[in-house]
């Protein structure tokens, strides 16, 4: 789809002969459908904001750039080309991005991969998760003994899936067969039903969830370990021309900025952009999303290598002599911060901007004002280019049955777990309603717990569905009361 990299051996400047300019190259490797690394790939590319920030004075007053963007399904292949010098700036998840840090700590003879940003990341985990096909009889993981599950190798999934049969007390050795699978190969078999079920990261579990194929039976969030993709660069490339790399960063706030102001728009141009509906972009970076846009490298980020690095030694991917702290060191925020000062930007205010990317303003039936992000319900109807949001689920119940009755249809439907703030697909959910309130769980067994103390019963959305219809009162107009 995009431009490969360059050949092996291609430096990362040399000069144009023909109009005696130096030219330097800027090769990025990109996760396009890995959509919580939009901000940092495909809209800088689409909205051309790289070439906004390029610096063109100095040093720079007599350069061509020629930027090229390569896209891939999986970190690896990045690392390869990273190694190759066929790749400058990588993105990718927290496992691939260890085993590309540590490969150029072996192999890289002078040159080292230093991560200098953050893009997307979930301190629980939340984006990883486990699916299997949509009519199968598997619920639980105890349900996979015996069964063939796949997961792409090395990846921030099967670290996560290993710790959640670990959990389970299943031997993934001996009580289930283990392949490894792309996510595009897992989800055709899973569709065929090939294998019983597939691991993977952001955004196929719940991706595969909402093409209607599948549906996810564990997430990663319960795991509690942090995830996330980063931004990686060759340390050659990063000596010889930082102020590039700084003009990336900005680029790269930029993306931030741009998608907080218009998630839903910026959400449909990604979607035509790498084929991941608009409504699961949404779901991962939007406002209270799954993945939180946050450029910073924190503490919660470094913890994430931290648990990749025992991971990957556990399954023999890494060599014994490599510690946590050997990765940790990798992480360079100078470049970062050097890009926030030239933009005039703070620090601790692009950390507080991304923590209070929730659901804000007022209900769309009653006009109250949102209290509660994690009580808040969302509905995003076909044709339409703006996300109704709604102070609680049971506003959003209420004004679902007039939208209905309008012959309006949903496109998504959204709501919040209670304790957590996830957000999740509502027919995917669990509900409990008490008296007047409802509040939404990502697992039966905390929907079950939360019942069991307020003495009501668990639902599902369908049922919930049904609840509304029979029993629920309109919901009067904020201007009428």
């Amino acid at each position: 789809m995009f431009a490969n990299a360059c050949s092996r051996g291609t430096s990362a400047s040399n000069s144009d002969n023909s109009t005696n300019k130096k030219v330097v190259r800027i090769s990025i490797g990109t996760q396009d459908q890995v959509i919580n690394t939009a901000t940092g790939g495909s809209i800088i590319r689409e909205e051309k904001l790289l070439e906004k920030y390029l610096p063109k004075t100095g040093k720079y007053q007599n350069v061509d750039y020629k930027i090229e963007w390569s896209s891939y399904t999986s970190g690896p292949p990045i690392t390869n080309k990273m190694l190759a010098n066929q790749i400058d700036i990588g993105l990718m998840g927290d496992f691939p991005a260890t085993i590309n840090m540590t490969t150029f700590q072996q192999k890289g003879g002078d040159v080292r991969t230093k991560y200098i940003a953050t893009l997307g990341y979930s301190p629980t985990g939340a984006g990883n998760a486990i699916v299997v096909p949509k009519d199968s009889t598997v619920k639980t993981l105890t349900d996979l003994k015996g069964k063939q599950v796949s997961v792409p190798f090395g990846s921030a999934a099967h670290g996560m899936l290993l710790k959640a049969l670990k959990g389970a007390q299943i031997d993934p050795e001996k009580d289930l067969k283990l392949v490894s699978q792309s996510p595009e190969v897992g989800g055709s078999n899973l569709q065929t039903k090939q294998i019983d079920a597939h691991a993977d990261f952001v955004p196929f579990g719940e991706l595969f969830s909402f093409r209607g194929f599948a549906k996810k039976i564990f997430d990663g969030a319960e795991t509690n370990i942090p995830t996330l993709h980063g931004v990686l660069v060759r340390s050659d490339f990063a000596k010889a021309h930082p102020e590039v790399v700084v003009a990336y960063l900005k680029a790269l706030l930029d993306a931030n900025k741009m998608f907080r102001a218009q998630p839903e728009a910026i959400a449909a141009k990604v979607e035509k952009w790498t084929g991941v509906e608009r409504e699961v972009v949404y779901m991962f970076i939007g406002p209270s999303g799954l993945q939180k846009l946050d450029p910073t490298i924190r503490q919660v980020h470094l913890e994430a290598l931290r648990n990749s690095v025992v991971t990957l030694k556990q399954l023999g991917k890494l060599d014994a002599s490599i510690t946590p702290e050997t990765v940790m060191k990798q992480a360079d925020e100078s470049y970062l911060k050097q890009a926030m000062q030239e933009m005039g930007l703070k620090y601790n205010d692009v950390v507080t901007t991304a923590d209070s990317f929730t659901i804000a303003g007022k209900d769309a039936q009653t006009g109250e004002k949102i209290a509660n992000a994690k009580m808040a319900a969302q509905v995003w109807l076909e044709g339409e280019n703006k996300v109704m949001n709604f102070a609680s689920i049971q506003n959003m119940m209420a004004a679902l049955q007039k939208l209905k009755a309008d012959g309006k249809t949903t496109s998504a439907i959204f709501v919040h777990d209670r304790h957590k703030g996830w957000k999740l697909f509502a027919e995917n959910s669990f509900f409990v309603r008490q008296g007047n309130e409802v509040s939404a769980f990502l697992t039966q067994k905390d929907a079950q717990a939360f019942a069991k103390q307020a003495n009501a019963q668990v639902a599902t959305f369908q049922g919930l569905q049904q609840s509304y219809a029979q029993t629920a009162k309109p919901v009067v107009a904020a201007s009428n009361r």
